[in-house]
Formats: structure tokens, sequence, C-alpha cells
């Protein structure tokens, strides 16, 4: 087993977490605001806040969750479209860059999104969890919160790296260079990880560690159906990226636009999902 990896488990089978810290970004929520900023990373405004914009078609006056918001770049995106969004994270560190870079017309609390309290049940008509499923276990009581705030058959959209290609020290870029290609290689994908992160790799002083969770698309495909949701769209989103000119531009380019970065997943809250979550009709 390499050093610094945590132990698989075979899939279905429930992990040891009697040492696993919660997954707050609050010992790096400095670092990520700055990267953030206002609008989100590179990647959140040329891929993934577009499409998760245009798989969730909010409406205006709608209202929307936002699930581990972070700093808010995806909650004040949908705000901007007219709808009224409430944003929730266990990070306080977060909230207080959310509330401080957002307009006062959004709101934001402190909140487990596996445990979301102090929300009406049914008071949301639509709900996002983007690029931080990835990163809370267990995921399926984050799924529920969100069936439970929800309205019947209102929408939920979750945004993930793509599990089956982007998997931490489990996948790389591999040339092959008879061909000039560029193949996506991946050593592992149906065990579920718990993989650690340096979030500062390359800047000093110290490291700043915090966990992603990977997980084959059927375990968040499982925790929908089991949260009283049925997946109704779901889209793979390449990089927009593209290299400058060079003896590998193309292979690079190509391997872009074939290989996705980005699952986007949106699933309906079925009539019934209360009954099947256990809690209380609506």
């Amino acid at each position: 087993m390499t050093q610094g990896k945590e132990p698989r488990r075979k899939p279905g089978s429930a992990p040891d977490r009697s040492d696993q810290p919660h997954d707050s970004w609050d010992n790096v929520a400095s670092w990520y605001d700055g990267l953030a900023s206002d609008q989100g990373t590179d990647y959140h405004r040329g891929v993934v806040i577009p499409g998760t914009l245009k798989l969730l078609a909010a409406q205006r006056g709608e209202s929307v969750l936002d699930i581990a918001c972070g700093q808010g770049a995806v909650a004040r995106a949908l705000y901007e479209t007219g709808a009224r969004v409430t944003g929730v994270d266990l990070s306080p560190r977060l909230i207080e860059a959310a509330r401080r870079r957002s307009a006062p017309g959004l709101r934001f609390i402190v909140g487990d999104a596996r445990s979301i309290t102090g929300l009406a049940p049914g008071s949301f008509d639509a709900a996002v969890c983007v690029l931080a499923a990835q990163n809370i276990d267990p995921i399926a009581p984050v799924f529920a919160s969100a069936a439970r705030l929800l309205r019947t058959h209102g929408r939920f959209v979750t945004v993930i790296s793509h599990p089956a290609f982007r998997i931490p020290r489990q996948s790389r870029w591999k040339l092959d260079a008879g061909r000039k290609l560029l193949a996506r290689e991946v050593d592992s994908y149906l065990s579920e990880m718990r993989i650690p992160i340096d979030m500062k790799p390359f800047k000093g002083p110290g490291r700043e560690i915090t966990h992603t969770h990977h997980r084959p698309l059927q375990a968040y495909v499982t925790a929908l159906v089991s949260a009283g949701m049925v997946v109704d769209a779901l889209e793979e989103w390449t990089s927009h990226r593209s290299s400058q000119p060079g003896p590998m531009a193309r292979a690079e380019n190509r391997a872009r636009s074939e290989i996705p970065m980005f699952l986007g997943i949106r699933a309906l809250k079925l009539a019934d999902a209360t009954r099947q979550t256990g809690s209380k009709q609506d």
C-alpha cells in the first residue's frame, strides 16, 4: 500500500470513521477564498457554473438551496438569475467570506450538509451541491437532507469531479508516444477511498490537508434513490482550456475534448420521498 494512502474498502462496505475528522474546510478557508474569489476558479467560470445553471434551470423568484456552498461563488451566480438563494456550509470562516463577498439579499448559514437544521421541510424549489459531495462522508445523509428540504418534484443538481477519470492518486495522463495520443490511466475505480489532499502543495510554510472521498458512480445514484429522488439527467463536462501551439498541443486538446473532468447529475424529488426517507409528510 502506498504510504499516505487511506485503506481501500469493498464497494458497499462501511468505512471505519473512528479516527476521521469532520469534513469542514475551515482550516483551508483563507486559501480557498483567495483561490475562488468572487466568481470561483477558472473551472467554475468556464465549465462548472454555466453547466450547473443550465442543468438546474432556476427560474426568477424560485427558492434555491446551495448545500456546502463554500465562500458563495455558485450561490452568487444563482442569485444573479433572480433566484432567492440560501447557502449552508460547515465552515464558519467560509460562511463569513460568503457574506462579505455577497449582496445582502443572499442568506448564508453555518450547518452540516448531512443534517441541515433550521430550515423548513419542503421549503425549496431547487437545490445544488457543487464540487462538494466528493468531500463529504457519508454522502447518503447529504442527499436525504436535500430531499427533505425540497418541495415535491423539486430539482436537485450535484456536480462532482468525474469519478471514472479523476481519482486522486489513482488516475493520471499517460502518453502514447507512438500514436502521439494522451490516454487516461486509471488504477482503481470500484473501491471507495478516503484520500488526503494537500491543498497548497507548492506554497509554504507548512501543509494544509483536507480529504476527498472517491466513490463509483453507482454509489451516488444509489444514495439519490434511497433519498427518494429519481435521476432525470446526467451530463459529462470537458475542460474549457486549450494548449498553446507546440508539439503536444494537438494531443492535449484532443484528450481534453474526449475525457470529461466533471459529472453533473440532476434528480427530482418524488411525491412520496418523505415517506421513503423517514421524514414527516410535508
